[in-house]
């Protein structure tokens, strides 16, 4: 990799302060278990990385009063939290979903939230989009596994993120800090899909830093995550769903279901949500729902199979989300 300056700031405006005002000056380190992949691949040539693993303000797990994720903290710290394992369970299946240990002991819920894509065309150096001489590479190339949702163009990786569809099926927010002071955004509105290469798939700017993320106290507690994955060793879903569930006795009054791994941002399922609304959880009800959460989906030359993939993944995770079944 390239020469690099490395800092190790003690506070959060410290951080901020090192922060370049142009992407690709400056890198965020947190638990590295992506940007030193990107960075011994020439993808990302940094000359500073922020070390912000010192800063106290990004740390930390709170449960009452509702829930907060420091940035800092790592998946195993949300794996091992007994509070979030009962009350927020689709965010603790997210995490635990990962499968490899080391990855759950050095990445970060920033990290989570804010990783490049795994699209093989990025990370082979064609640029964000995937294009050589203008032109995408990927709707005659290899797209097994890319996005059958969104996929328009001229984006069409998906969104890495594991802890991604249950927090805006959660209705969190992310705090974000820069130079300018604090804002806040809906989690729904944190991801976006770029337009062009030197676009990114969130709504940071370069001088910004994700602090953490809240999740309201009033969540139902009715929630679960279901993946699918080629093998249960290290590897990223072919697809996720997350469903959280308002019941009245054994009825859904009203469901969030958010899809993952089959657009370029989370992509939610209203559909799926209206399907399932005023209905009693069984498996033909949460059948139909699967079924209404892939319709106008538009894959690929090589990846309609995860039509059928997400229609599972929406049935279980609504499924378990009841009590009906395991996640």
């Amino acid at each position: 990799m390239k020469d690099f300056e490395y800092t190790n700031p003690a506070t959060l405006k410290e951080a901020v302060d090192l922060l370049g005002a142009q992407w690709g000056e400056t890198e965020i380190l947190a638990g590295g278990t992506d940007l030193l992949a990107l960075m011994k691949d020439f993808i990302v040539t940094p000359k500073r990385l922020i070390d912000v693993k010192g800063v106290r303000e990004l740390s930390g797990i709170q449960t009452t009063g509702g829930l907060r994720l420091g940035a800092t903290s790592t998946l195993e710290d949300v794996v091992r939290n007994s509070a979030i394992a009962s009350r927020y369970k689709a965010i603790h299946q997210a995490a635990a979903g990962v499968p490899s240990p080391q990855i759950r002991n050095r990445g970060t819920v920033g990290g989570d939230l804010t990783q490049r894509p795994r699209c093989w065309y990025f990370r082979l150096g064609y640029g964000l989009l995937g294009q050589k001489d203008g032109k995408s590479l990927i709707p005659a190339g290899d797209n097994r596994y890319h996005a059958i949702f969104g996929n328009e163009g001229p984006a069409y990786f998906v969104n890495p993120s594991s802890l991604a569809p249950a927090l805006i099926a959660m209705n969190a927010e992310v705090t974000i800090q820069g130079p300018k002071g604090r804002r806040r955004v809906r989690a729904s509105e944190f991801f976006v899909t770029p337009k062009s290469n030197t676009g990114r798939e969130n709504i940071l700017a370069p001088n910004e830093i994700l602090t953490d993320i809240t999740v309201p106290a009033n969540v139902p507690v009715t929630s679960a995550t279901y993946e699918i994955r080629q093998k249960l060793h290290l590897d990223w879903p072919l697809a996720a769903a997350s469903a959280v569930l308002t019941m009245n006795n054994d009825t859904v009054r009203s469901a969030r279901i958010v899809l993952g791994h089959v657009a370029p941002i989370p992509w939610r399922a209203p559909a799926a949500e209206a399907a399932i609304a005023g209905k009693t959880v069984t498996d033909q009800t949460a059948e139909a729902a699967g079924e209404a959460a892939v319709r106008g989906a538009t894959p690929l030359s090589r990846n309609a199979y995860k039509i059928q993939l997400a229609k599972v993944a929406v049935k279980r995770a609504i499924l378990a989300a009841a009590g009906k079944e395991t996640p």
